[in-house]
């Protein structure tokens, strides 16, 4: 696309989503400075949607809901009174709270007062909790009162951690002893509804953690969100609108969740949240609001369809436009199952905390396809290649490298990623069809090579969720004296189902080599997970030994 090309698309993409609108000239005057006095980062779009419609509802959770300027009152108070706590010296501060309209005023406050804000995995031991926080030198943490235990423990730690409670179970329930006496959100904006904090002297940044789901996680800075061109890149792909409602029900903390909430903020759209995600809850909330919009990662989409059918029958979500996904791979069962009783209607995003938003595909990909990660967004270029960084042929799998206009600045323990050329090396392996289309294999570091046969996991869990009889599985290398390393499966069979290891390995003998087949077979009642769904094969890694 030429240069030329390339705006007539931006300016044609922002007009239908309602981004680009008439307004009142005094409006993109106090806009405007809005943008010069806190700078373009991520949580900006909360004080622009405060001065394009003050009076709108901005947020809705289990307290009720805010209107965009009562929001934008509420993060200037909070901003004013960290900064009273730490005498102005606000550096990192970590949040570690679930979704709800406390870890959205932390974050744009930390963001008004140039601070970096680093989001904090709900999942977390303690001794995770302690290792990044000492990591990242945070000098504050907003939580919520349910981790006041693992706080209590990196507390000794971490030294002159300031604190400040989020979310309690009443106004002052403080029920555990450990939180007596920590001031609240609520306290600070009580203290100072009306203050504002000043221009900060530099640019808030977002640390964002990795999934971690094979090793410590690590922190990734973002300062904003890739700019007007990644906002058009996922408008061009997914029908978003300004001004609607948006369920978003994956984790805010993770990189996909806190985009959503980053992008509805922008797009002046109503953000729906529950702390906790309930499958049957979730299609509560979107035809009660009427979004039209839902963000999910693929598990919960996986645990809506699993519901039973009485249940979903319950539920039409009319109003719905999309539901978009991202954080992991989703059963293809459970895409085609969703849009064969709710229609048309999921948009699966290939999405790393390194580089944004990468590719997406639409429901007729999925119709097509159900397991791709569609093609790459405007903005950004894809090469699938060999050990030697040379391009692979379609259907060869390969090294998924990506050149793209959101990448992020760097790791914060110093730590850099591996470069092909300009293009980044993502850590996943892939392919491409014959229309060009993404799927993504599994993790470089998850590759299994059995007596000198290189064996991709994902190519026989696909085959044992095939069995009638298997709801999930999972495949990892142990090690072993002859061949290196062996495959050992994880299954979980469906409710009411039965299947013995051996029937198991015979459905994978006759459909895959023999070096594939899993020398050893376990059933469990569930795979262990992180907080954002995805499986820890580390975890499954450590059962095994």
């Amino acid at each position: 696309m030429s240069r030329l090309g390339r705006f007539w698309w931006l300016v044609r993409t922002l007009i239908r989503s309602g981004m680009i609108a008439p307004l009142r000239p005094d409006k993109y005057l106090r806009m405007a400075a809005a943008i010069r006095r806190q700078g373009m980062t991520a949580m900006t779009g909360i004080s622009l949607a405060a001065v394009r419609r003050p009076h709108a509802t901005a947020l809705i959770d289990e307290r009720g809901s805010l209107t965009w300027a009562q929001l934008e009152a509420r993060t200037n108070a909070v901003a004013a009174g960290i900064a009273s706590l730490v005498h102005g010296r606000a550096e990192t501060v970590a949040i570690l709270c679930r979704n709800h309209r406390g870890f959205v005023e932390a974050l744009s406050a930390t963001a008004k007062l140039g601070a970096d804000a680093l989001l904090l995995n709900t999942g977390f031991s303690a001794p995770q909790l302690t290792d990044v926080l000492v990591r990242e030198k945070a000098n504050m943490i907003v939580y919520d009162e349910e981790f006041a235990p693992l706080v209590e423990q990196a507390r000794q730690q971490a030294d002159d951690l300031v604190e400040i409670l989020a979310w309690t179970e009443g106004r002052t329930g403080l029920t555990n002893g450990l939180t007596h006496g920590v001031t609240t959100l609520d306290d600070l904006i009580e203290a100072h509804l009306g203050s504002a904090p000043g221009r900060p002297s530099t640019t808030g940044r977002t640390v964002l953690l990795t999934s971690g789901t094979t090793g410590t996680p690590k922190g990734a800075r973002r300062s904003g969100g890739g700019g007007v061109g990644a906002l058009a890149a996922m408008l061009d792909r997914i029908p978003w609108q300004t001004e609607q409602t948006t369920v978003v029900a994956a984790p805010m903390f993770h990189a996909w969740g806190f985009g959503q909430l980053a992008f509805s903020a922008t797009m002046t759209c109503t953000v729906v949240m529950r702390r906790r995600f309930d499958p049957e809850a979730t299609l509560d909330l979107v035809d009660r609001h009427q979004a039209t919009g839902l963000a999910v990662v693929p598990v919960m989409l996986e645990r809506i369809v699993d519901l039973p059918e009485e249940v979903l029958e319950r539920y039409s979500l009319s109003s719905l436009r999309f539901v978009t996904a991202s954080g992991s791979r989703m059963r293809p069962d459970a895409v085609t199952r969703f849009m064969d009783v709710f229609g048309d209607i999921v948009y699966n995003s290939y999405n790393a905390t390194e580089a944004g938003l990468i590719s997406a595909a639409t429901p007729a990909d999925l119709r097509a396809a159900p397991d791709t990660a569609g093609r790459p967004v405007v903005g950004t270029e894809l090469r699938i290649v060999d050990d030697e960084g040379r391009d692979v042929s379609a259907g060869q799998v390969g090294r998924i490298t990506v050149l793209s206009d959101s990448q992020f600045e760097g790791y914060t323990g110093g730590e850099t990623n591996l470069f092909n050329e300009s293009y980044m090396v993502s850590g996943d392996l892939g392919r491409r069809d014959g229309q060009g289309r993404l799927f993504v294999v599994g993790r470089d570091d998850e590759m299994i090579v059995s007596g000198g046969e290189n064996v991709y996991p994902l190519e026989v869990e696909e085959t044992l969720n095939a069995h009638s009889a298997v709801r999930e599985a999972a495949v990892i290398g142990v090690d072993d004296d002859d061949f290196g390393q062996r495959l050992a499966a994880f299954v979980v069979l469906q409710p009411g189902h039965d299947a013995t290891p051996d029937d198991l390995k015979e459905h994978v003998k006759g459909r895959l080599a023999g070096y594939k087949v899993p020398r050893d077979m376990t059933v469990l009642d569930e795979l262990p997970r992180n907080a954002t769904g995805k499986v820890v094969k580390r975890a499954l890694d450590d059962d095994y030994e």
